[in-house]
């Protein structure tokens, strides 16, 4: 399971010397940077006690986002889809076709926008297409069909992960036929 760790380190603060661009002495701070470069200067603020010294602490930060579906960019899908997967014999490419009975993005696309195509997002990034298509039963939406095709073994390895992942958080289950 991928994670995302970001690690902080508070640095050195100490009072610059010399005034600058009129401000009174003391009222810059100088930040010691690990980075090679110029030290930043900031301006003191008047809510902020000056510190002389902060101990180096580590934070640790897990991000894990649920896998969704989306047609118009920020607005999770919450019809569970049916997806029909098909893969070359020699395994190098493969086609998995989504469709959604009554999908919820009908009810809010007159408010949010308009279908922009099919995202795939998990905590690896987005997966995309744009073949998208709507059918129609009496001139009112009934179903989206949507096509994702894999043309190389590491975007079916990569479109598992996420089938795998989607499937675990929406109670889905494979089927071979």
């Amino acid at each position: 399971m991928a994670t995302l760790r970001s690690v902080a380190f508070c640095t050195a603060i100490s009072h610059h010397p010399r005034s600058l661009a009129g401000l009174p002495s003391g009222a810059i701070h100088i930040l010691r940077s690990p980075f090679n470069g110029k030290p930043l200067r900031i301006p003191h603020s008047r809510f902020a006690a000056p510190r002389k010294q902060c101990q180096s602490s580590r934070l640790t930060i897990m991000m894990m986002a649920k896998p969704t579906i989306q047609f118009i960019q920020g607005t999770d899908e919450q019809t569970i889809p049916d997806v029909k997967l098909t893969k070359s014999r020699d395994g190098t490419n493969g086609v998995a076709i989504f469709r959604f009975d009554e999908p919820s993005v009908f009810d809010s696309s007159s408010e949010v926008g308009d279908i922009t195509g099919f995202y795939m997002i998990d905590e690896e990034g987005v997966l995309q297409s744009v073949d998208v298509n709507a059918k129609f039963v009496n001139g009112k939406p009934a179903a989206i069909e949507a096509k994702y095709i894999m043309r190389t073994p590491r975007d079916w390895d990569r479109f598992m992960r996420f089938m795998e992942r989607y499937a675990n958080a929406n109670g889905l289950q494979f089927i071979k036929k």
